[in-house]
């Protein structure tokens, strides 16, 4: 599923737009200030920004303006108390694709994301966030899996796990490598996490998908 952004200093408001976006599938970040508001954008790590106007740091025309001006076509939906018709005019020309007024209802900001959600979806065309291997499908932007041709229910781990394994088919994998990409910090070398998670892609992906090399690691099986 898709990755939002909220820039929104706000803790109730932006507690509430999380917490209504996580329950209809989306994954969201929250942070409250323009400048990290910013960071994160430019990242390239998100699908869609929900940006507040009134921020410390750096108020929300100015993030909206310097993301633009790095090329970024990310959709972005200015959510605001600032409602007056030339602040609606300044978002929208500065390069925000929607505009909604506080307060809001949270139907309609979730009909407005997946709206631009859809649309830059087909403006796009051919993604490179698709990887295939054989009967193996993955699709980082909406986070969905699939062996020949039916999809398979994936946790954020396994998923994580998944996409490194696709990345390098053929390849013999080591527990370190697959610690650092899927858990991202030093783990116990003792854990059996590694052997755990590939257990679990082996009921989902066929016993058949990922080999154990013994003493060296695991490797994937187109």
């Amino acid at each position: 599923m898709a990755r939002i952004l909220i820039v929104e200093d706000e803790a109730r408001i932006s507690a509430f737009v999380a917490k209504g976006l996580d329950a209809d599938g989306y994954t969201t970040t929250v942070v409250a200030d323009g400048v990290s508001g910013l960071d994160l954008a430019l990242s390239g790590d998100f699908d869609l920004a929900i940006l507040d106007i009134n921020l410390p740091g750096m108020d929300g025309f100015t993030v909206l303006e310097q993301l633009r001006a790095s090329g970024s076509t990310m959709p972005v939906i200015v959510l605001t108390a600032r409602d007056s018709v030339t602040d609606t005019v300044s978002a929208l020309e500065g390069g925000a694709d929607d505009y909604v007024a506080k307060p809001f209802r949270f139907a309609e900001l979730l009909a407005r994301v997946r709206l631009r959600l859809r649309q830059s979806g087909e403006q796009q065309g051919p993604r490179d966030d698709v990887l295939e291997a054989g009967p193996f499908r993955l699709d980082l932007r909406t986070r969905r899996a699939s062996h020949n041709g039916r999809e398979v229910e994936l946790s954020a781990r396994e998923l994580k796990l998944a996409e490194i394994f696709l990345r390098n088919p053929g390849l013999v994998l080591s527990r370190e490598q697959l610690l650092s990409h899927v858990w991202g910090y030093d783990f116990d070398p003792g854990s059996n996490v590694v052997d755990v998670y590939v257990g679990y892609l082996r009921k989902k992906l066929g016993a058949e998908a990922i080999s154990t090399v013994r003493g060296l690691g695991y490797r994937f099986n187109p």
